[in-house]
């Protein structure tokens, strides 16, 4: 389980420092800037979760992972520098990165001995952060606090499989997928259907 934590978490930096660096080519930030957008989307999440568990950072721990960001935004950078971009484009990797950042940040809290509920906060936190602070960083509002598909939510729905299947014997490694499977299939579904909660509304009168 751990070796497959290792390799998808390298998988899930590198999505979102694609993402990162995808939504930073609509504000027209130079070099710099598009790293820096993507550094921070693909550890942010992650970060704020060890330091929630008073755990060691996990990219200071094992710099590969902050190569792998920077690599992946490097590369991103001059793939699409000259490229015109849908406006939300984005979203697909962006669904794909909150999923496997969900579930990696939900077993780590478990191995962490963290309870459920807090382990799948966790999991929310580390698949979520990374987006917040990109939108921030391209000043926009952050995508989970906007009044619009479920986002959030499907992250914290596949969290909570995954701890229910394993509660009930499932193995972690299947339990992984299947959690990454419907955060991943709610986002996209969420996107196409336009699937949300509901909102507060201002009084009238």
């Amino acid at each position: 389980m751990d070796a497959l934590l290792y390799w998808v978490g390298l998988v899930a930096v590198a999505v979102n420092a694609l993402t990162g660096v995808m939504d930073s080519g609509r504000k027209q930030m130079d070099l710099i800037g598009a790293l820096l957008v993507g550094v921070a989307t693909a550890l942010g999440g992650g970060t704020i979760r060890d330091l929630l568990l008073d755990r060691n950072v996990f990219w200071v721990v094992d710099q590969t992972y902050l190569i792998v960001a920077l690599a992946t935004g490097l590369l991103s950078f001059f793939a699409i520098r000259r490229r015109p971009l849908l406006p939300r484009l984005f979203l697909i990797p962006d669904a794909f990165g909150l999923a496997l950042f969900t579930i990696i940040g939900t077993q780590i809290a478990l191995q962490w001995h963290a309870p459920w509920l807090v382990a799948s906060l966790m999991g929310v936190i580390t698949g979520v952060v990374g987006g917040v602070l990109r939108d921030i960083l391209c000043n926009d509002v952050p995508l989970v606090f906007l009044q619009g598909e479920l986002y959030a939510t499907a992250a914290w729905a596949g969290a909570l499989a995954l701890i229910g299947m394993q509660e009930i014997g499932i193995s972690p490694v299947i339990s992984a997928w299947a959690g990454m499977a419907i955060v991943l299939a709610l986002r996209l579904l969420a996107m196409r259907y336009h699937l949300t909660l509901p909102a507060l509304r201002p009084p009238t009168g």
